[in-house]
C-alpha cells in the first residue's frame, strides 16, 4: 500500500518555493541603483561576456607582427632589424634597428637603407659595450629595401626587408597586445573577416623621439602606463597632435598639463589640440566603446597638408592630381606668347618665303628659313633666360599657432617650388617633417637622418614644378604687441613680417589692425558691429584659394582658424617666406600668404 503524504504540508511548501522563486526574480529584473549600475558596468567592461568578445572579434583588429632579423655577426658588431614593418599612410616608415658594440672601444656606424636607387641613413657612435635603439625613416611609397651596416675595420653586413602596406586604417600603439585589447575591447580578427584596422606594437621606452616618425600613422595610442614613457617621447607626441594628429590616451597622466599644456579641458574625453586632437579614454571605459572611438578617428584621419602631385600617367592631360592647379604663375608655360610667336613665324616662312622666292629666289628663301628658325630659337632661350632667370622661384602658404608662453610656433604650410637649375638639397630640424607627394615622381635619391633630416640630390629637379608640405613645431619670439593709447589701441608688430591685415580681440571688444611694415606699430580701429567683422572668410576671395582647393591642401587647418577669437587673442595675415623651416632657402618669393593666430603681449605703461 502506497503511503500518503499530507496534502496541506506539501502545498504549504510549494507556494513557499514558488514565492521565493518570484522574489529572486523580481530582485534580477528590478532596477539597479545609478552607483550599482556603474559598477557593474565597469566590471562587465573588464571582464566582457562571451557574446561581445564574438562581436568584437568579428570586427576587430589586424595585428602587423615584426619578425626580428638578426644580421651576421661582423667583428664586435651585432644588429637587429625589425621588417615586416606597417607602412603608414604617408610620410616615413619608422624601421627599427638594434646594434649593439660587445667590444671596449667606441665605434662609428653608418646604416643605410637602399632601395630603387634611393638611400636613407643614419650615423651612429658607439661607446664601449653599448647597445642603441635607433630609427630610419623610410619614405612611405618604397614597400622594400636593403640594409646595410658599415664601420671602420669590418666588413659592410647586409639583411634585406619588406613591408606590409595595408591599406585601411593604421594605428601606431605605444604598448603591448594585452594592455591594447584590454584598453579598446578589440580582439584579432579570424581568417577571411576584414579588420576595423591595423595596428604596429612598440616598446614606449624605445619609441621614436622625432616628429617623422608619427606623422604618417593615422593615429597614435599609448597604452603603456604613463610612468614608463620618457618626458621626450610625450613632448615628441604632444607635438604630434600639436602639428594635426589622433593622438589617444588609454591612461591619462595624474597631470596632464604637465604634458599637454594647451588642453583647456582636462576632464573631456576629446579636446581639440593645435591642428589636431588628444582622445582620453574615460567615460567610453563605462559603456565599451573605446575601441570604436579609436577606429573613428583612424578611419577620418587626414594630413594637415596635402600636397598636390602630377597626375597618373594615363592622365597627361592635367597640370597636376585632381585637377589642380599650380601656386606659381613661372611653371605655367606662356602659352599666349609662344603661340604669338609661332604664328609670326609661320608668317614670315609662309607668304614671307613665297614673296622672298618670287623676288630673290630660291637661294635666297634656303638662307632665309633657317636663319629665322634660328633666331626664334635663340629668342625663346633669351626669353627663358631674361624672365625666368637661374633663380629658385616658389610660392609659400601656411597657416601658424603662436603659443606665446612656452615660445613656440606650430605651423602647417605648403610650398610650390619651381627651378630653372636644379636645386640640390635641403635641412630640416628634428622637430619638423617636409611631406611629399603620395606618389611622388623623381623623388629625392639620398636622406640623411643623422640630425634631423638632411634631403640631398633631386631635391628639386631642372624645370620641374613640385609642391612640398611642411608641418613644424619650432622656437620662435614672435610675438604681437598691445598696448593702451588714450586715442584707442596701439599694436606693434614683431612677427618678422609685414603684416596685412588682422583682427584684435581686447577686453571685450574686436578691433581692426591696419596694414604695418615688420617692426612697426599702428592703431586698431575698435569695430561697433561684430557681424560686420571683415574676418578672414574672405581670404576666400583670393586667387591662390579659389583656383587651388584649400580644403583639399589644407584639409584641417580652415576648421582651426575659422573659430571666433577669444580674449586677449589676435589673428593676422603676414607677407614673406614664413615660419616654415624651408624659408631659410634662397628664393624668389612670387607669392605669400601666412595667417597666424595666438595670444598678443600686453604692454602696460
Amino acid at each position: 500500500m502506497a503511503s500518503r503524504v499530507p496534502w496541506s504540508p506539501v502545498l504549504a511548501m510549494a507556494l513557499l518555493w514558488t514565492a521565493l522563486a518570484g522574489a529572486a526574480e523580481v530582485a534580477v529584473t528590478a532596477p539597479v541603483p545609478e552607483a550599482a549600475a556603474e559598477v557593474a558596468v565597469a566590471a562587465e567592461a573588464l571582464t566582457g561576456s562571451d557574446t561581445d568578445t564574438e562581436k568584437e572579434r568579428a570586427g576587430g583588429y589586424r595585428e602587423v607582427v615584426e619578425t626580428p632579423e638578426t644580421f651576421p655577426e661582423k667583428g664586435d658588431l651585432k644588429a637587429t632589424l625589425r621588417s615586416v614593418t606597417l607602412v603608414p599612410q604617408r610620410g616615413y616608415t619608422p624601421i627599427q634597428v638594434t646594434v649593439h658594440n660587445s667590444s671596449g672601444q667606441p665605434r662609428p656606424v653608418r646604416l643605410s637603407i637602399h632601395a630603387e636607387g634611393r638611400i636613407t641613413e643614419r650615423s651612429l657612435q658607439l661607446g664601449p659595450r653599448e647597445r642603441v635603439v635607433t630609427y630610419l625613416m623610410l619614405p612611405a611609397d618604397l614597400q622594400s629595401g636593403q640594409l646595410r651596416m658599415d664601420s671602420p675595420g669590418m666588413p659592410t653586413a647586409t639583411e634585406g626587408f619588406y613591408l606590409d602596406s595595408y591599406q585601411g586604417a593604421r594605428v601606431m600603439v605605444l604598448g603591448d597586445v594585452k594592455s591594447f585589447e584590454r584598453a579598446t575591447r578589440l580582439g584579432r580578427t579570424g581568417d577571411g573577416q576584414e579588420p576595423l584596422l591595423a595596428t604596429r606594437f612598440l616598446d614606449a621606452r624605445v619609441a621614436p623621439r622625432e616628429l617623422a616618425a608619427y606623422v604618417g600613422y593615422d593615429a597614435v595610442l599609448v597604452t603603456a602606463p604613463p610612468e614608463e614613457v620618457p618626458d621626450d617621447v610625450w613632448a615628441v607626441l604632444e607635438s604630434f597632435a600639436l602639428s594635426g594628429g589622433n593622438l589617444v590616451l588609454a591612461h591619462p597622466p595624474a597631470n596632464p598639463r604637465r604634458h599637454f599644456p594647451l588642453i583647456q579641458d582636462f576632464g573631456a574625453e576629446r579636446s581639440p589640440y593645435g591642428f589636431g586632437q588628444v582622445r582620453q579614454f574615460r567615460d567610453c571605459h563605462r559603456f565599451q566603446t573605446c575601441g570604436q572611438k579609436l577606429v573613428e578617428d583612424a578611419s577620418t584621419a587626414t594630413s594637415a597638408v596635402v600636397p598636390a602631385g602630377p597626375p597618373p600617367r594615363w592622365d597627361r592631360s592635367s597640370l597636376l592630381r585632381d585637377g589642380m592647379l599650380p601656386l606659381l604663375a613661372s611653371a605655367r608655360a606662356p602659352v599666349g606668347r609662344f603661340m604669338l610667336l609661332i604664328f609670326l613665324f609661320t608668317l614670315a616662312v609662309g607668304p614671307g618665303g613665297l614673296m622672298l622666292a618670287r623676288r630673290k629666289g630660291p637661294l635666297a628663301v634656303l638662307i632665309a628659313v633657317p636663319t629665322l628658325a634660328a633666331v626664334t630659337c635663340l629668342s625663346l632661350v633669351a626669353w627663358s633666360v631674361l624672365v625666368d632667370g637661374f633663380r629658385v622661384h616658389s610660392a609659400r602658404y601656411s597657416f601658424t599657432l603662436l603659443d606665446r608662453e612656452r615660445s613656440r610656433a606650430v605651423t602647417v604650410g605648403l610650398t610650390a617650388w619651381y627651378a630653372n637649375l636644379a636645386e640640390e638639397g635641403v635641412t630640416m630640424p628634428a622637430s619638423s617633417v617636409l611631406l611629399a607627394t603620395p606618389e611622388p615622381e623623381d623623388p629625392p635619391r639620398f636622406l640623411d637622418w643623422t640630425q634631423g633630416m638632411a634631403l640631398r640630390d633631386s631635391f628639386l629637379p631642372s624645370r620641374t614644378y613640385r609642391e612640398w608640405g611642411e608641418v613644424a613645431v619650432l622656437p620662435s619670439r614672435a610675438r604681437l604687441t598691445v598696448r593702451k593709447a588714450q586715442d584707442g589701441l596701439v599694436v606693434q608688430n614683431a612677427l618678422g613680417a609685414d603684416v596685412e591685415s588682422g583682427l584684435v580681440r581686447f577686453q571685450g571688444r574686436l578691433w581692426t589692425v591696419p596694414a604695418m611694415a615688420d617692426g612697426g606699430e599702428a592703431s586698431a580701429v575698435p569695430l561697433p558691429d561684430e557681424t560686420k567683422a571683415p574676418g578672414f572668410e574672405r581670404e576666400r576671395d583670393d586667387p591662390w584659394t579659389l583656383g587651388h582647393q584649400p580644403e583639399q591642401r589644407f584639409p584641417l587647418a580652415r576648421g582651426v582658424f575659422d573659430d571666433s577669437l577669444g580674449d586677449n587673442t589676435f589673428l593676422v595675415r603676414l607677407g614673406g617666406r614664413g615660419f616654415a623651416p624651408t624659408a631659410a632657402v634662397d628664393v624668389d618669393l612670387e607669392a605669400g600668404v601666412h595667417l597666424v593666430r595666438g595670444g598678443f603681449e600686453e604692454v602696460r605703461p
